[in-house]
């Protein structure tokens, strides 16, 4: 595997005072065809309490992992759904969602990412689409001496068996699996289907880079990871979808037209409300 590029995410805030990690790639470029990747990770509840009171979103799709802890999750669609360790939650948002993710009462610690994806402008304006893994749980498997391979979007082959999520329409085909590997163990995977593959480190470390550090791998070679120590880690791949990007906070269009449009469209209530 040959390493393009690397990023160490920043630490900032966002909701009503949620500390997280985050990398951002606004550009339209360096994460194409995702945008944002925020982790939330920690056992001080007072860094996540706060949650995600209501908000809006126009031309994004949100993809929420919960490796500990929980959100309950309501959206004017009608959703109400408590997503937990090891549930998975994908919201395409469209033409508007307006939606909130708050901290469930028995979460003694938080260990979660969001991460955006960019809608391509042929579709920024459909009917928003809600789906999550409660019912249909992500595929796993076990590698190496004490591994795990989690199929959380797309299809994957591992180790000579396909892992198939139940999340199969992601902007930019996106894919997304997390990865855990004990030291002296070693993950295999072919990319040539992607365009873009991104790791990014969670947990332990790889040779010389730790926690929150996301690597740009050179899709046109296979990943042949050998874990120097104890490590986990997301894998996000998909296909750049190559547009121009307007944004401005919730919203991600094509141009500033259409980001005025958002704004408007969201201060007369178009985008309704939660119930």
């Amino acid at each position: 595997m040959k390493i393009i590029r690397t990023n160490k995410a920043q630490v900032t805030q966002d909701g009503a005072g949620v500390n997280i990690n985050r990398i951002a790639g606004f550009d339209g470029k360096s994460l194409d065809p995702y945008l944002m990747i925020d982790e939330l990770k920690s056992d001080n509840r007072s860094d996540f309490m706060a949650g995600f009171p209501p908000h809006p979103h126009r031309g994004i799709e949100t993809f929420t992992y919960i490796r500990k802890g929980g959100f309950e999750h309501r959206d004017q669609m009608g959703n109400v759904k408590a997503i937990r360790s090891g549930d998975v939650q994908w919201m395409s948002t469209g033409r508007g969602v307006v939606h909130s993710e708050m901290p469930l009462s028995d979460a003694q610690g938080m260990h979660g990412f969001q991460i955006w994806l960019n809608m391509p402008a042929k579709d920024k304006m459909r009917a928003p689409r809600y789906q999550d893994t409660t019912e249909h749980p992500a595929p796993q498997k076990a590698i190496a001496k004490a591994g795990h391979f989690k199929a959380l979007a797309g299809t994957w082959q591992v180790a000579g068996e396909v892992l198939t999520s139940s999340l199969q329409s992601l902007a930019g085909e996106g894919a997304l699996a997390d990865v855990t590997l004990t030291a002296g163990s070693q993950l295999h995977l072919e990319l040539a289907q992607f365009g873009k593959v991104m790791i990014y480190i969670h947990s332990g470390r790889f040779e010389n880079y730790g926690e929150q550090t996301l690597l740009e791998l050179d899709p046109s070679q296979n990943l042949d990871f050998l874990a120097t120590d104890d490590v986990g880690f997301l894998i996000l791949a998909g296909q750049p979808i190559n547009e121009k990007i307007a944004h401005m906070g919730p919203f991600v269009m094509n141009t500033q037209e259409e980001l005025h449009q958002a704004v408007k469209d969201y201060q007369q209530g178009r985008f309704g409300d939660i119930v």
